[in-house]
């Protein structure tokens, strides 16, 4: 485990932050780490920044992300890893969707694609236009950046994944990569599958250590912090538990709620 101190601590959005702080390794897109919180606990982040500065980039959803949410500058935090699969980006034209805080796990990918000089197309989706994740970034990298909200506060009035399907219907990409809800990550894949289009989906799991010992964040046969957290659509739509089950805290096998 690395020891890291805290550089900057940037407001995203009313209930997210980005975390950022020294660390010499540089993570695979797509990849996480395991962050440990002094005297509080340890809990799966993507890697949202990475270079001069890492960066996570972190929802206030309960207890662990609450203690992130109020580390100040100059602070320490443990950071293990990065462990798992990441994105493969092959192919010129790329679609990026990215449901609410999911849409930190795509951003290393999005910033390596325009990098790599490849064509991406982003469709962020939030609940409302305050919660947007990431947009003025990745338009500033050179994305082209469409917007979906619930509440039809800014650009498409309804869910990502209908927007997506817009996007796809007048332009189809060579590669779709998405990271967000369970139900938005199962409507995608099929979608893709349907279209006849190479999709990437970085799925989200309840993990406890990270390397692959206590099973929590099993999905059907596959250890998502081995064998993901990045899937293909087909390796995720051929398990019983994609979009129905996960695992609650004990290991217990519950519905997606």
């Amino acid at each position: 485990m690395d020891i890291v101190t805290v550089t900057d601590i940037i407001n995203e959005t009313k209930n997210i932050k980005t975390i950022k702080f020294n660390w010499p390794k540089k993570p695979e897109p797509g990849q996480f780490v395991m962050v440990w919180i002094p005297e509080v606990d340890e809990v799966p982040m993507s890697i949202s920044f990475s270079g001069e500065e890492s960066g996570i980039t972190v929802l206030d959803v309960g207890e662990a992300t609450w203690a992130l949410h109020n580390l100040k500058t100059g602070d320490v935090m443990g950071i293990r890893g990065p462990y798992g699969r990441g994105f493969d980006l092959k192919g010129k034209n790329i679609l990026a969707i990215g449901g609410g805080s999911g849409t930190a796990a795509l951003a290393l990918a999005v910033s390596k694609a325009l990098a790599d000089r490849k064509k991406v197309r982003c469709a962020l989706g939030a609940k409302t236009s305050d919660e947007l994740l990431f947009r003025k970034r990745f338009a500033a990298l050179g994305a082209e950046v469409h917007i979906a909200t619930d509440d039809g506060s800014e650009g498409h009035h309804g869910f990502v994944t209908q927007l997506a399907e817009q996007l796809i219907s007048k332009k189809k990409p060579d590669l779709i990569i998405a990271c967000g809800p369970e139900p938005m990550l199962k409507a995608v894949a099929d979608t893709a599958l349907k279209a006849g289009i190479k999709c990437q989906c970085s799925l989200e799991r309840y993990m406890k250590c990270g390397m692959g010992l206590c099973g929590s964040c099993q999905c059907g046969k596959y250890t998502v912090c081995m064998d993901g957290p990045v899937f293909t659509a087909e390796e995720l739509v051929g398990t019983e538990d994609f979009g129905k089950w996960k695992r609650d805290p004990s290991g217990k096998r519950v519905g997606l709620c």
